[in-house]
């Protein structure tokens, strides 16, 4: 944990907020980077006043928007047989695709919000939505809009926690299971609640 305050520390004091955001943008591609927990270090770094939190908000949220809309354009273009040949060399593996698969038969394009809080789901859910031909609108919505609200929740943790930020590692690992099952009922709620108001009208 030691080694990833200092890379994060060197990332964000050689290159700053374009560093931030191509890093990001690289770990919502695939690359094997804890992307939650830069973020969470973004969050402390606000709160000692070393960054500004609209700067750091703004250019986070370009690189997350920039990396899944690459993972959703190399869908379109190359398809599955890419992302099974390819996938392996960025810790995408076949467990990783049948899980996003599933997930995306039970709540359809709602995914691509929840996606951002289930590390190895996020590198796949916006590739598999543009192999499967989602279109554009219809992905934006859903993957932006997460992105934002991803952005927004680990600033605000990090914020919070302060010196100790590096304390996040150990509630990812401990409620994990938790956290996504109880974000996926949210979803599943909010999906049920606006389809019945439609319904109605």
């Amino acid at each position: 944990m030691i080694k990833v305050g200092h890379y994060f520390h060197y990332v964000i004091a050689h290159f700053g907020y374009i560093g931030i955001m191509i890093v990001l943008m690289l770990g919502i591609v695939g690359m094997p980077i804890p992307d939650e927990l830069l973020l969470t270090y973004i969050g402390y770094q606000i709160s000692t006043g070393v960054m500004s939190y609209p700067i750091a908000f703004v250019f986070s949220l370009i690189g997350a928007i920039t990396g899944i809309s690459i993972s959703y354009l190399l869908g379109v273009k190359l398809g599955l047989p890419f992302l099974r040949k390819v996938g392996p060399t960025i810790h995408i593996t076949d467990k990783r695709m049948e899980q996003t698969k599933t997930l995306f038969a039970k709540l359809g394009p709602a995914v691509l919000f929840i996606c951002y809080f289930i590390p190895g789901v996020r590198h796949v859910a916006a590739f598999l939505a543009g192999a499967n031909t989602y279109g554009w609108k219809k992905f934006a919505v859903y993957a932006y809009s997460g992105a934002f609200v991803w952005i927004f929740t680990f600033l605000a943790i990090g914020n919070y926690l302060g010196e100790n930020w590096m304390m996040m590692k150990q509630y990812m690992d401990k409620y994990r299971a938790f956290f996504i099952v109880t974000f996926i009922f949210l979803i599943c709620l909010l999906t049920f609640s606006w389809y019945y108001q439609q319904k109605k009208k």
